[in-house]
């Protein structure tokens, strides 16, 4: 519930639910003021939830809570948009995660830049016991990230969110390199 809004009026005042008897009693006009008083947040609240649910338009402090709905972890570091961006964008990355398609739009959000995600393959077998799997080894995905001031990027929350999206074994390499101009 939000408040900290001084007399902050409310749409459906008690006083007129009363009985015409109770209009004209002074203890009881002040009392059901200060009940309106407390319920006035409530009503703005219940009024405007579906404002709270819109990454787009809810509070920012709401954001954080919001993102857990949808199994987002972020620390303090991110802007406003970019957490508006990802909690907007929640289930479309939790749909595609694990994928090179989804790391990239994940990149994408957090950097807005152009992104371009190389891997070292899927899945791989032999069909002798004991001979070295086909491939190359060890696991690993570089994210090259071209955007147009390659300093407005945070490497160190850009890599924690990217070693999160990829299996634990998998080496990470990220370049952030500046956009070509034109």
């Amino acid at each position: 519930m939000r408040a900290g809004f001084p007399n902050l009026p409310t749409p459906y005042p008690i006083s007129d639910q009363l009985p015409a008897i109770y209009l004209q009693d002074d203890f009881t006009q002040r009392f059901t003021e200060a009940l309106d008083a407390v319920l006035a947040p409530v009503f703005t609240t219940l009024d405007s939830f579906a404002g709270y649910l819109d990454p787009r338009l809810a509070p920012a402090d709401f954001l954080n809570w919001l993102a857990g709905w949808v199994a987002l972890d972020f620390d303090d570091g991110w802007t406003p948009a970019q957490r508006r961006a990802l909690v907007a964008n929640a289930v479309e990355l939790h749909r595609r995660r694990g994928t090179r398609r989804g790391l990239a739009a994940h990149v994408r959000l957090i950097t807005g830049g152009d992104v371009e995600i190389t891997d070292s393959g899927g899945c791989t077998s032999s069909d002798r016991p004991n001979a070295p799997l086909p491939g190359t080894s060890p696991p690993r995905v570089g994210v090259r990230v071209r955007v147009p001031d390659p300093s407005t990027v945070d490497r160190r929350r850009l890599r924690a969110a990217v070693v999160e999206a990829v299996p634990a074994h998998v080496r990470v390499t990220i370049d952030v390199l500046p956009a070509p101009e034109g």
